[in-house]
């Protein structure tokens, strides 16, 4: 096994990694000369590819000389966190890849301190050496002290570190950019000569542990690990040691290799090599296959639990069905447990009739979720997401979370009064080059509904990163509702110009002429704290007399966009948010205006 290397790439949000597995395999040749390749070609969803960013990780592997090196894309988003850990069970080192201009940020911590948790060797490769804002040394000097302040061990902090711009396909040992060259040889070498190979014996009984799932319409629910030690063959039968102590027998459908983005049908494989097995309709992360009468149970993974939950429904406005594939309890509930089937850190709950309580690992996690369902054509509701509080000794807990900003000097100042507001403590305030950078721990509700705010208060040029820190007991702060109400439509039917134009001064519109609302329809927000039933469809009264000047046409100011996120994040706890194929609308819980007044009144 000394010609295989396992490796992950680790970094923030935006650093480069599927970039740079894009380079790394056009860079060895695992592609024929006239393969058709897409760029980011590892983010293979449409998601992934109009965000940029990587949900799912993924497994590749290429050639170079007489090596085989498996190279696992992981997220670098703090929802997708616990992929990152059970990966790093896979792999022997890490690429950690850091922006030459941003530097070490929160995810870069978080993804650094899983790899030296998990005593993997690391190599350090500097992205994005060819700009013009690049500050090299800098940098490098900022991920020696992250080391440090992990507490590596001296031979972790012996890193050896390699220059590149994945962008432009170019790398170098030598921090000095004229250095760069077409070649990414001295990347692979480096792989080769510091990343151990795989410490395994291939004559002892068979251990193989899935730490990634994935779900295919024809076999099923697929595991993905690395095989620990001795053999496994296609159609043999193998034992399972499941969670729960319990050994299930059952035979290997199909065993899948990796190679360039192919995952290709193998008939055996041996320890130290990453491979997919199928076969068991419910195989979970973290169980052990073995040899029938061999079983030994490998040290099971730990998986992320959720922080965040949120009520799912069967739609039930008056515009049910209009544009919707599946709309019926039945389908929305199999799509979901389907779901779980490949998504570990998604847990799922029958909540009573026609509605489920969603569990995930933050907003992020749960709006793609969201997202994936229009698009294949389901329709639903969902609630206002909310922390998941815990119960310790009958002490409540909740989730808290490490923040870091940089924003433009001149908004630092409400910002500091916002986050004041949502129980928010600063650890560390620093300035770099005419930002500030703030470093918080806040409570995870007091995220919820911020990032709008954040954005508004800062102009767009701030940047906001968080990370689940840990559960600690819960403040007695309120935090959550938003401030100002909203407009609400009293009436059914298409929204005129005439009727907006007249509210435009009692707050900012959602819809245009023309759009078609219901009773209980949110349609703008409110310039005051109350909500305000108003009638939008109502159009000119027309009369056979014609004032001078009354023609004049009416221009309105547009419309506000109504993104996901943004109404996921934007809705109170009286509200729902409607997803169909084609429409994302607000609602109230309570249609009639009237009913809806009464139970205002008790509240």
């Amino acid at each position: 096994m000394n010609n295989i290397r396992n490796i992950a790439i680790i970094a923030h949000v935006d650093h480069g990694k599927t970039t740079l597995v894009d380079r790394l395999l056009q860079k060895s040749g695992t592609f024929r000369e006239n393969e058709q390749v897409d760029e980011r070609v590892m983010d293979s969803n449409d998601i992934e590819k109009e965000r940029g960013i990587t949900i799912l990780a993924k497994t590749t592997a290429i050639n170079y000389k007489d090596y085989k090196i498996n190279i696992l894309d992981t997220p670098g988003h703090a929802d997708f966190g616990g992929e990152v850990e059970r990966i790093m069970n896979m792999v022997d080192g890490v690429l950690l890849l850091v922006d030459a201009y941003e530097g070490t940020m929160p995810q870069t911590r978080f993804v650094l301190k899983k790899a030296l948790e998990a005593n993997v060797k690391p190599i350090v490769l500097i992205n994005k050496v060819d700009k013009p804002t690049a500050r090299i040394e800098k940098v490098l000097d900022e991920v020696i002290d992250l080391f440090i302040e992990l507490g590596a061990t001296d031979e972790q902090l012996d890193f050896k570190t390699a220059y590149v711009s994945a962008l432009n396909g170019t790398a170098s040992l030598d921090p000095d950019i004229n250095t760069q060259q077409e070649d990414y040889s001295c990347i692979y070498d480096l792989i080769i000569n510091e990343i151990p190979a795989p410490d395994v014996n291939v004559e002892a009984p068979l251990q193989f542990q899935p730490a990634l799932l994935d779900y295919s319409e024809y076999v099923g629910r697929i595991g993905i690990g690395r095989i620990k030690s001795g053999t496994i063959k296609e159609n043999e039968m193998v034992s399972c040691m499941r969670l729960d102590g319990t050994i299930k027998q059952f035979r290997i459908q199909k065993l899948f290799g990796f190679f360039g983005l192919k995952r290709i049908e193998i008939k055996e494989a041996h320890a130290g090599e990453i491979v997919a097995i199928a076969g068991l309709p419910d195989i979970s992360v973290g169980e052990t296959v073995c040899n029938p009468g061999k079983e030994e149970a490998l040290p099971v993974l730990r998986i992320d639990e959720p922080t965040l939950k949120m009520t799912f429904m069967t739609n039930d406005s008056p515009f049910v069905g209009r544009d919707g594939e599946f709309v019926t309890a039945r389908k929305i509930e199999e799509r979901l447990y389907k779901e779980t089937q490949k998504d570990v850190s998604l847990k799922v709950e029958t909540s009573g009739q026609d509605s489920w309580v969603v569990s995930g690992r933050g907003e992020l996690h749960l709006s793609i979720l969201i997202e994936n369902l229009r698009r294949e054509g389901y329709e639903l509701q969902v609630s206002k997401p909310e922390v998941i509080i815990k119960e310790i000794d009958g002490i409540k807990y909740e989730p808290y979370e490490d923040v870091q900003i940089e924003v433009p000097e001149e908004t630092v100042g409400p910002v500091i009064e916002a986050l004041g507001l949502r129980g928010a403590k600063m650890e560390n305030m620093t300035n770099v080059n005419n930002l500030v950078r703030l470093i918080y721990t806040i409570p995870s509700r007091g995220l919820i509904g911020f990032s709008t705010d954040f954005m508004t208060m800062t102009k767009g040029y701030g940047i906001l990163n968080h990370t689940f820190k840990e559960y600690l007991p819960q403040e007695s702060i309120t935090i959550g509702e938003r401030k100002l109400g909203v407009l609400v439509s009293m009436e059914n039917g298409k929204a005129t110009a005439y009727s907006i134009g007249n509210l435009e001064d009692r707050g900012i519109m959602f819809i245009e002429p023309g759009t078609e609302v219901y009773e209980g329809m949110i349609v703008g927000e409110c310039n005051r704290e109350n909500d305000l039933a108003v009638n939008v469809v109502k159009g000119k009264q027309l009369t056979n007399t014609r004032a001078a000047g009354s023609d004049h046409t009416v221009v309105l100011k547009r419309p506000r966009p109504l993104p996901l996120e943004y109404c996921l994040e934007y809705i109170n706890s009286d509200e729902l948010v409607e997803v169909t194929p084609n429409f994302i609308r607000l609602r109230k819980k309570i249609l009639n205006t009237e009913q809806r007044k009464k139970f205002d009144s008790k509240k």
